[in-house]
């Protein structure tokens, strides 16, 4: 009769220890502000989802081996999960939500993007000139405003910005 209790109770507890291991957004950021405090950086969070194409080529684009280090040097980049399919709910981060809804991201699609100091100051958000989210920028005038953006919030030469400009264009083909 106990063993029949034991089991559903290490069920129960490995359960409950499943939902505490996934980290919060709040232990998230915490963590990279005291890192951005130690390497003198920035924080960069993306919010993203696994369904999301542009959040991937948003990725794709700044884990490219001729801008990777740029951000690296200037950013401590975290990314928060929102606005999963609803068999992926469990993906999303925690506080995650709130969060985006507290800096006016709520309507602007995916991927949304925010830049803060290491003091938790917001310095720079994926709206464009135009007011509208950049998300991944992929034309020029997405890559002007994305740009601008990045000189205010880091130490980026003019040269690294035009590289990264470069990258992230999305060049049209022609007829």
């Amino acid at each position: 009769m106990k063993f029949r209790l034991v089991i559903p109770l290490l069920l129960l507890i490995l359960f409950i220890n499943s939902l505490h291991a996934q980290k919060t957004a709040d232990s998230i950021l915490n963590e990279a502000y005291e890192q951005a405090t130690l390497e003198n950086k920035n924080v960069l969070i993306i919010f993203h989802a696994s369904w999301c194409s542009w959040c991937k080529k948003l990725d794709e684009n700044l884990n490219n081996e001729k801008i990777k280090s740029f951000f690296d040097n200037n950013y401590v980049i975290k990314h928060l999960t929102v606005d999963e399919s609803k068999d992926k709910k469990h993906l999303e981060t925690p506080g995650a939500y709130s969060f985006l809804v507290k800096y006016m991201g709520k309507k602007a699609g995916l991927p949304f993007w925010l830049i803060f100091d290491k003091n938790r100051g917001l310095i720079g958000n994926s709206y464009g000139s135009n007011g509208k989210n950049l998300g991944c920028p992929s034309s020029e005038k997405e890559i002007i405003d994305f740009k601008k953006t990045l000189k205010k919030t880091s130490h980026l030469t003019e040269e690294e910005l035009t590289i990264i400009g470069d990258v992230f264009l999305i060049k049209k083909k022609t007829k």
